[in-house]
């Protein structure tokens, strides 16, 4: 147990974290996404999505030198459905001073997160418990 992180990170996600510079992307799945589509797959089982997220962006700078850094997958037929998962998760992002996500067709997602550093998929049951996240920078504490 280390002071300061989330007990919820494990070594293997710490370690994915800090390996991502700036621009990669990280994607939170739910139980049901094929995860074995991406390159890296990281398990949180029994942490639903937005405590996953929590977690993540307690360390996880997002990328703010692009127009919609953080995307969620659209509900098959209706894109503009708001599935309370994601509801959750857009609230966690502005508790972090993000952006809300942008919805993502399901297939372009699947492509997107194929090439994202890494997956991790959480324990979450409920359908679209999904997110994709890029990575930005941390500033020096003092601009030249």
């Amino acid at each position: 147990m280390l002071i300061g992180i989330d007990p919820v990170l494990t070594p293997e996600l710490l370690h994915a974290l800090a390996e991502m510079g700036h621009g990669d992307r990280i994607v939170l799945v739910d139980v049901n996404y094929p995860a074995s589509r991406g390159k890296r797959l990281l398990r949180l089982p029994g942490v639903n999505a937005p405590r996953a997220l929590r977690a993540i962006l307690s360390l996880l700078p997002i990328d703010t030198f692009i127009e919609h850094p953080c995307s969620i997958m659209q509900v098959v037929g209706d894109p503009h459905a708001m599935p309370d998962v994601v509801a959750e998760m857009d609230k966690v992002l502005t508790e972090f001073g993000n952006t809300a996500a942008i919805g993502v067709e399901r297939h372009a997602f699947y492509e997107a997160a194929e090439t994202a550093y890494a997956i991790v998929q959480t324990g979450e049951r409920r359908f679209y418990g999904n997110i994709s996240l890029t990575k930005g920078v941390i500033p020096p504490e003092v601009m030249p």
